[in-house]
């Protein structure tokens, strides 16, 4: 399912809260309903079907513990367990967050909160639906939840999938930007014993070494400047649940070594604290990163890797996987044909060999940024070989590597991102949507030619 079809309640006393939820939502879900307060939840959600539901984690109410949230978050479990809900708590209550995520809750959402960091929490809580219809011959096929492949390499990873998910054993994901290895380490958890908990996902490759220990370990009020309250790490709120480490391959030595004690010992201390915590995880890691380079102990402990590296996933680039690039057109269409309310778009003939005949070196992001870029952009119901513009950035780099030296396809790549980035005012988040890159991947090419 995606946001445009989802039903919304949002429960808060917080009439500013509600009325910015709205404002943000409206737009994006098929229908949101807000109110204030908690006693009207059981009406709510029993005489309404609601695939998502933003909860508060206090209220001015008779209870008074608290805890509200949680007693409200059981309540709605047992009258609508279809329900995803999600927290919403201030900084200081997130260690009630992290006890309300081993209860049920599909995550937590800190405010204030960022916009695009909510709609991206409640598109993670809604159920994943592909939306595909049965065809001659697919009871032979496998697949795992929210991912799209029916080519054989992808038919392989399902049946890793299937294999490794029941297991607790550490795994692996290895590929290139954009290949979706964050959506295996999801399926892996969905299909795990451990489905019910948590599933919480940390870029531990954008972490400085200071704020390391404080994201995954947790800290206590007053460990260091800014720490004017005590709280939980990534490992705590994973807790009984799966923890995915990814971009595991950037990690300097001296964060390795942290993380391979605890690992080991599996228990962790807070910042500020000798308080020692036993955590109970499912440890799922992912990097860019090829193995022979990953096992240069100049660049990573060779210990470390056999911690994680139980089992191995290798994700294949989209060249590798053939007809998958028009199963994911069409998907990508579908979505954002609904997304922009542009109603029975479609792709043409041509437009489909234009992009089975491109080398994709940004993978199915890329792919996923061009359909959306299309849809928005065509003027008819069915999209052309014309409106399919590939990003410049990889075209770019794409076509260097074969004609031109290093220092010239540098140069290249920096003026393209100096471009986009004046084009869009310096906003950083919509140029590397246009460059079809992650913020932490224009970041990281920002760092390296001193933008």
């Amino acid at each position: 399912m995606n946001l445009r079809q989802a039903n919304i309640l949002v429960i808060d006393d917080d009439t500013d809260v509600l009325t910015a939820a709205r404002l943000l939502l409206k737009p994006e879900a098929k229908n949101i309903v807000t109110n204030s307060s908690p006693e009207n939840i059981r009406r709510l959600v029993t005489g309404n079907s609601f695939d998502v539901l933003l909860l508060d984690m206090n209220f001015n109410s008779a209870l008074n513990t608290g805890n509200e949230g949680l007693y409200w978050l059981r309540q709605v479990k047992e009258w609508s367990p279809a329900t995803a809900v999600i927290m919403i708590t201030a900084y200081g209550h997130i260690d009630l967050a992290v006890r309300a995520l081993k209860e049920g809750a599909a995550d937590f959402i800190v405010k204030p909160w960022h916009n695009d960091k909510l709609l991206e929490t409640i598109a993670d809580a809604l159920p994943q639906k592909t939306g595909k219809k049965p065809v001659a011959g697919e009871k032979n096929r496998v697949s795992a939840p929210g991912i799209i492949g029916e080519s054989p390499v992808m038919q392989d990873i399902f049946h890793k999938i299937g294999k490794i998910a029941p297991t607790d054993a550490n795994v692996l994901i290895l590929g290139e930007n954009g290949t979706g290895k964050d959506l295996v380490a999801k399926a892996i958890h969905e299909r795990s014993l451990r489905r019910d908990k948590p599933f919480v996902k940390v870029d531990v490759g954008a972490l400085t070494d200071s704020l390391f220990e404080s994201e995954l370990f947790g800290h206590t009020k007053g460990a260091f400047t800014d720490a004017r309250e005590g709280r939980a790490g990534r490992f705590e709120a994973a807790q009984g649940g799966t923890l995915f480490l990814d971009e595991i391959g950037n990690i300097s030595l001296v964060q390795q070594a942290k993380l391979l004690t605890v690992l080991q010992n599996r228990i962790i201390s807070r910042v500020g604290s000798n308080e020692a915590i036993p955590v109970d995880i499912r440890l799922i890691c992912a990097t860019n990163v090829p193995i022979n380079e990953l096992a240069d102990e100049q660049r990573f402990r060779k210990d470390l890797i056999y911690r994680i590296n139980t089992v191995e996933i290798m994700m294949p680039a989209l060249s590798r996987r053939g007809n998958d690039i028009v199963a994911l057109a069409n998907h990508f269409t579908r979505i954002y044909a609904d997304k922009y309310l542009k109603k029975g778009v479609t792709m043409s003939p041509a437009a489909l060999n234009k992009l089975q005949m491109y080398s994709f070196p940004g993978n199915v992001r890329e792919l996923q940024y061009i359909v959306e870029r299309a849809v928005i952009m065509a003027d008819s119901t069915e999209l052309q070989a014309q409106d399919l513009i590939f990003s410049p950035i990889e075209s770019s780099t794409g076509e260097s590597q074969q004609t031109h030296a290093n220092s010239n396809l540098s140069e290249m790549e920096k003026n393209t991102i100096l471009h986009v980035i004046d084009k869009h005012n310096g906003n950083i988040s919509k140029a590397a949507k246009e460059l079809g890159l992650t913020r932490t991947a224009l970041y990281r090419r920002l760092n390296k030619y001193d933008i």
